[in-house]
């Protein structure tokens, strides 16, 4: 694993593929994210977020990038599913991604703790380890930046039932945090064209992850789909 500020230097005003397919989803096998990983990396990409310890360990084989980890998980009575318990992270820790992304909304975790009190542990368990806040609005990625995480991201921009309906790429918040935070503004979600993406750069991101429109076929589809129905 390289060094942290390396890490963030490799990334700096690049882009991050996110390889994922969930398993109700045609393209849900380690060795399909292995091979789009690499596609992704030969067309440019300098960074991968990946979904799931298999997955991660698939693409290691033949790619050689910083990887932001993640597992996803469904809690009962929770809407946090983004790691969202310290068995997740123990997980992503022992595999030894290079950084490990969890939802850093102010919703409840399936622990019934909220990530103010539950991100000092991670970091004391965790000292070392870089953290990536997937946040859903200005106000959760400033409590991020005052728990210590180490990048901040607008994932979870529009995806929280107090943020449904809102633009994406959430380029104001992405603008706000990138000018008030002396730490990585990571652009992620709705970047669905070149032009988005310029336009996220150009507001003083890190970095940039695109995942559905380069990764998700069906998804793609729908969309020309939709635009001749």
């Amino acid at each position: 694993m390289s060094s942290n500020e390396e890490i963030f230097a490799r990334l700096k005003g690049n882009l991050i593929v996110s390889c994922q397919a969930l398993p109700e989803e045609p393209l849900h096998s380690p060795y399909i994210m292995g091979r789009m990983a690499y596609a992704a990396m030969l067309g440019g990409a300098k960074g991968i977020r990946a979904n799931g310890v298999a997955d991660i360990q698939e693409i290691k084989k033949t790619v050689d990038l910083p990887i932001i980890g993640i597992i996803k998980k469904d809690y009962e009575g929770s809407d946090v599913f983004i790691t969202p318990t310290m068995e997740e992270i123990d997980h992503l820790y022992r595999e030894g991604v290079d950084i490990i992304a969890l939802d850093a909304t102010k919703r409840i975790r399936p622990d019934g703790k909220t990530i103010s009190e539950i991100f000092p542990v991670i970091r004391e368990t965790y000292p070392d380890q870089l953290f990536m806040a997937d946040c859903s609005t200005y106000e959760e990625a400033a409590e991020a930046y005052r728990l210590g995480f180490d990048c901040l991201g607008t994932t979870l921009s529009g995806y929280t039932a107090y943020t449904t309906g809102k633009e994406l790429p959430d380029v104001e918040m992405l603008g706000k945090i990138a000018a008030d935070f002396p730490i990585p503004a990571i652009a992620e979600g709705g970047i669905w064209t070149p032009e988005q993406l310029k336009t996220v750069f150009g507001v003083g991101v890190h970095t940039a992850v695109v995942g559905t429109a380069i990764t998700r076929p069906m998804e793609i589809t729908k969309r020309f789909v939709q635009a001749i129905e």
